[in-house]
């Protein structure tokens, strides 16, 4: 089924970028693989995954920098009635080919809201969020942006001689790492692995990587932005914990918003449920937009375990 699914993604532009076969391989190896829906000889639904072992526990779930997996469906011009029937027995029919397993988590893709067919089989759903920006001139853009990130863009560029240039993955990485350890938190993925992933979307020239500098040369922020085809998305960043007031954050992310191609008409910062991060998105002018994050737990024992530790942490 993969190298079905390997000819659709060559074909089909509406197979979001986290679940193109070119993604997978970069962020998964072989431990991803897909169900197909099918009618005739075309393929009419997809739903990828990644699947873990953890001790005799199989999970299917989706990769470090991966924001959403989940299912696809082909785009029907049905009547509305008709097109919840489809998506019904499409839906269905991906759920019940999924291979046995003992927990399932995936954050679906904001275009498909309809997981009701999921529901019908013990599956529950979480709705998280994500901010979208759709792409306009850059004057409308600017008009966009709250007060504060103007302010922030003009300290930076004006008062402290601030500029954004493309960076080497390695400066970009420097400036990720600072941000995980102000945080005291270690980075959900190594070097090597984004390695990996960036000579994959560099090779088809779906990624930008920004960093912004001053005058003697020090690294203040810097952006990881990656496409496929309409779609930008704002993968990660990370900043030097003692320059954070200067307000290169603000200045490399309107730049990475002026210089995608004319192609894209949506950039996705990517979403974020912890409120400051949330605050700073929404000033960029972005749409809050819903996503679910569905799940289920065959297993009794995990299940029990999974409640036991929800009730520990509160």
């Amino acid at each position: 089924m993969k190298d079905i699914y390997r000819a659709l993604c060559q074909t089909e532009p509406t197979i979001p970028l986290f679940s193109q076969a070119w993604w997978l391989d970069a962020v998964a190896g072989d431990s991803w693989d897909v169900v197909l829906a099918t009618k005739g000889e075309q393929v009419i639904g997809a739903l990828p995954y990644v699947t873990r072992q953890k001790g005799r526990l199989t999970l299917l779930t989706q990769p470090p920098l991966t924001q959403t997996l989940g299912p696809w469906v082909r785009p029907s011009q049905k009547s509305y009635p008709k097109r919840l029937a489809y998506e019904k027995d499409v839906l269905g029919a991906l759920a019940d080919q999924l291979p046995r397993y003992h927990h399932y988590a995936q954050n679906w893709h904001c275009g498909c809201q309809n997981w009701l067919p999921f529901y019908w089989r013990g599956f529950e759903q979480t709705t998280r969020y994500t901010y979208r920006l759709p792409m306009q001139e850059e004057e409308q853009l600017w008009k966009g942006l709250q007060e504060n990130i103007r302010r922030e863009i003009r300290k930076a560029t004006n008062k402290l001689d601030v500029t954004v240039r493309e960076g080497t993955l390695d400066e970009l990485l420097a400036l990720n790492e600072m941000t995980f350890v102000r945080q005291n938190r270690s980075a959900p993925y190594s070097r090597d692995f984004v390695k990996r992933l960036d000579a994959a979307a560099a090779a088809r020239d779906a990624r930008d990587c920004l960093v912004a500098e001053d005058a003697q040369g020090r690294l203040h922020a810097g952006a990881y932005i990656v496409r496929s085809v309409n779609t930008a998305y704002y993968l990660m960043g990370g900043g030097d914990p003692e320059l954070r007031s200067s307000g290169a954050t603000s200045l490399v992310l309107w730049e990475a918003l002026c210089r995608q191609p004319e192609a894209v008409e949506v950039f996705d910062f990517e979403g974020s449920m912890i409120e400051p991060i949330e605050r700073f998105f929404r000033a960029f002018g972005a749409v809050q937009t819903p996503y679910f994050a569905v799940s289920h737990t065959p297993s009794r024992v995990l299940r029990l375990a999974m409640a036991v530790r929800s009730l520990l942490k509160k």
